[in-house]
Formats: structure tokens, C-alpha cells, sequence
């Protein structure tokens, strides 16, 4: 097979790169390990900046996603038993973000690949990367006992952390940077109603806990556990009398429980490898780099990266210019390690790390209490929240 532009990967990341490729008239095949079910089933985070908003009303796939999602103006900051609203909205000149499940944004993706009829290639087996150090790279799996081959003249690495794409670097043209927290998240999924119209994240003694949703009848909820908790240790009454203790009276009183949909324990990690170009070998998304769940900025991290990578695409092959592909990983990198800080900085000041004590506590309570008081500051949480735009080539 020949393409342009083989995409490694068939989360959203590798989905959404097609879909914008496919409209910009850009010949692409996405090889995927996993079965398109599997990929379906995995659950996710679901607040969208405007700016990955924007990028499906470009793919042409935003239709669900406006229609159904949640515009969230603000969040709610919980700690000493009170809850403070940070008004977005207000704060950042009239943006929001969305609140819509990525395992919706994929099944959106999905479908309009597939209407499109545009290729991929599910359960792919031994996926390698071949000559992408050269100017004729080429994707090599097999599937159903046979070998296959793509020649292509760029390879868009959208496979996670996990992948094969940036397994496939050389170790000395590769450096990453990893900080992995000593705690985890216990997540809920129920189909009960949200406890709030708008996501509250706490901090308490007992450690943080986060009050989302994916839908007006479908909730999301965490509560920080130890890096070695089990989630077979957990029965749905004990994650949820752990979730009320957490919670201030008002909430506590408006929580609905019921049977867990999905339960499952999230590591936080920190993570960057650059750079995010070898060749002709470009990696985006989780193949590249990894943050806390805290700031909600993994798929929007994703989206940020596709929206660069398609665009020096665009321009590589209409203005014959390799300008922005050269680009790509600085300017990636920029928004990268800002939203790395970011996302650090919430986590950091949110959740009860071992050695926080009673001392560490009360420094959270007065820097929450500075944040929700301080204009100022409760602006530079927003503004991040929120997302930065892309920059242009």
C-alpha cells in the first residue's frame, strides 16, 4: 500500500489527525493494534477546550458534541468544608469548555471516517516503524497470519505512552523527563445525576476528590487513593461513603449514588520526551507526553498537537515548504510544558501528599484561600483552565 501519511493509532489523537488530513485533501491509513471495540471501550476524560471545539467544527465532526455537550463558564474550588466558584467566563473574556465524553469524541471520529470511507486497519499485529530516518519510510503489521507493508512519506505517531512510535527512536536521539505522584485516582462511573451543574474539585484532609460528569444523567467521580490500592478493595458503598466524607453539607445532602458502570484506579504521572520529530517520524498526543488528570489537559493536549501536525501537513504539500513541519516540535513543546506546569502546580496544591501533614494543609487552605479571593490569580487558573490558543507557523 502507498499513502501519504500513515497515522499510528486510532484514539482520538490519530482519528481526529485523519479526519483533518482527509479534508485538507492529504491521503492517509491509520493502523491501530486494538480492535475498533476495544478502542470504544476505554473511558476517558471528557472537558474540551475551545480550541480542540474548534478543531472537530474543522474535521467537520462537531455536530453531537454541540449538540449534547455541556458548556461549563466556571469550576467550583472545595476546601475547609466551603465551596468558591472561579468564574471562567467572566475571567477569561467569555470562554468556556465543554463537558463531553472522549469515548463519544471517538465514536464521533469514527463514524465519520467511515462514512468517508477511509482506511484503517484494526487489530494489527507486530506494528513496526522502518526508515523514518530516511525519505521513504514505511509502516510494516500483519494481520489475519499475513504481512503487510505502507510506504508513505510521513508517520504521524499517535499511539499513547505506550506505543510503538516512541518506542521506535533510537535512546540517544530521545530525552524524556518523568515525575510520577505517589497517589492514584478511584474513579465512578454511574448513571445517576451530578451532585453539581458544574465540576467541583476538593481539597480535604482525607485527600482530593473530583465531582464530574459526562451527561445531565451520567456522572464521573474520583477520590485520591495510594498508588498501591487495589480496586477490588473498593465496594460501590465504600467508594461512596468515601466520596461524602469528602464533600461539604450541601453536596453530601444532593448526592445520588448508585451501581458503578466503571470502576478503575488512574496513576498520575508527569511525562515529556523530546523532541516530538525524528525524520519523518512525528509523534502527538500520549505518544510524546503524559499529565495529571487534575487539569484536564491530556485530550486537548492531544487535539493541540494534531491541529499543529495537520496544518504544517497543509503546507508541506500546497505551498511545497517543509517551514512548518520544521516548527512542529518546538511549537508543540511550548504549549506542552506550559500546560506540564500547569497541570503540576493543580495537582500539587489539590491533593495530600505524604509528607503534607498538618503543616503542608494549612499551606493549601491560605494559597486556595489567596486563589478564590485574588482576581488576579483566580484569572491565571482560568486562562489555563480554559486553554490557550494555538500559535500560527
Amino acid at each position: 500500500m502507498r499513502t501519504q501519511v500513515a497515522i499510528i493509532g486510532a484514539g482520538p489523537a490519530g482519528l481526529l489527525l485523519g479526519q483533518l488530513l482527509h479534508k485538507a485533501g492529504i491521503d492517509n491509513i491509520i493502523v491501530e493494534r486494538q480492535s475498533g471495540d476495544y478502542v470504544l471501550g476505554r473511558i476517558r476524560a471528557g472537558v474540551l477546550e475551545q480550541v480542540t471545539m474548534d478543531l472537530l467544527a474543522r474535521a467537520g465532526v462537531d455536530t453531537r458534541a454541540k449538540a449534547e455537550g455541556l458548556p461549563h463558564d466556571g469550576i467550583e474550588l472545595l476546601f475547609k468544608g466551603a465551596r468558591h466558584r472561579i468564574d471562567m467566563h467572566d475571567l477569561t473574556g467569555g470562554k468556556q469548555v465543554t463537558v463531553y465524553g472522549q469515548t463519544e469524541v471517538t465514536r464521533d471520529l469514527m463514524e465519520a471516517r467511515a462514512a468517508e470511507g477511509l482506511t484503517t486497519i484494526y487489530s494489527a499485529a507486530n506494528v513496526s516503524l522502518r526508515d523514518f530516518d530516511t525519505g521513504r519510510p514505511r509502516v510494516r503489521y500483519e494481520k489475519d497470519g499475513q504481512t503487510h507493508e505502507i510506504e508513505c512519506d510521513f508517520i504521524a505517531g499517535c499511539d499513547g505512552y505506550h506505543g510503538v512510535s516512541r518506542a521506535s527512536v533510537p535512546a540517544n536521539a530521545i530525552q524524556t523527563y518523568e515525575k510520577v505522584y505517589p497517589f492514584g485516582w478511584l474513579g465512578v462511573l454511574a448513571d445517576v445525576p451530578p451532585v453539581s451543574h458544574e465540576l467541583i474539585y476538593a481539597n480535604t484532609e482525607r485527600g482530593f476528590a473530583l465531582c464530574s460528569m459526562r451527561s445531565a444523567t451520567r456522572s464521573r467521580y474520583y477520590v485520591q487513593v495510594p498508588t498501591e490500592e487495589k480496586v477490588e478493595n473498593w465496594s460501590d458503598e465504600a467508594f461512596w461513603n468515601e466520596l461524602r466524607a469528602r464533600l461539604d453539607p450541601e453536596a453530601r445532602e444532593r448526592l445520588v449514588t448508585g451501581p458503578s458502570l466503571e470502576k478503575s484506579i488512574a496513576p498520575l504521572r508527569s511525562f515529556v520526551a523530546e523532541p516530538m520529530r525524528f525524520g519523518s517520524l512525528f509523534l502527538a498526543g500520549d505518544a510524546a507526553h503524559i499529565v495529571p488528570p487534575t487539569g484536564a489537559k491530556g485530550l486537548n493536549l492531544a487535539t493541540a498537537d494534531v491541529g499543529y501536525l495537520s496544518r504544517a501537513f497543509e503546507i508541506f504539500y500546497n505551498e511545497k515548504s517543509a517551514s512548518a513541519l520544521d516548527r512542529y516540535s518546538d511549537l508543540c513543546l511550548r504549549r506542552v510544558w506550559k500546560a506540564e506546569r500547569f497541570s503540576w502546580w493543580f495537582t500539587s496544591l489539590m491533593h495530600r501528599f505524604p509528607e503534607t501533614g498538618a503543616f503542608g494543609q494549612k499551606i493549601q487552605e491560605a494559597e486556595l484561600d489567596y486563589l478564590v479571593h485574588s482576581r488576579a490569580a483566580s484569572t491565571a487558573l482560568a486562562e489555563n483552565y480554559v486553554g490557550l490558543p494555538l500559535e500560527d507557523f
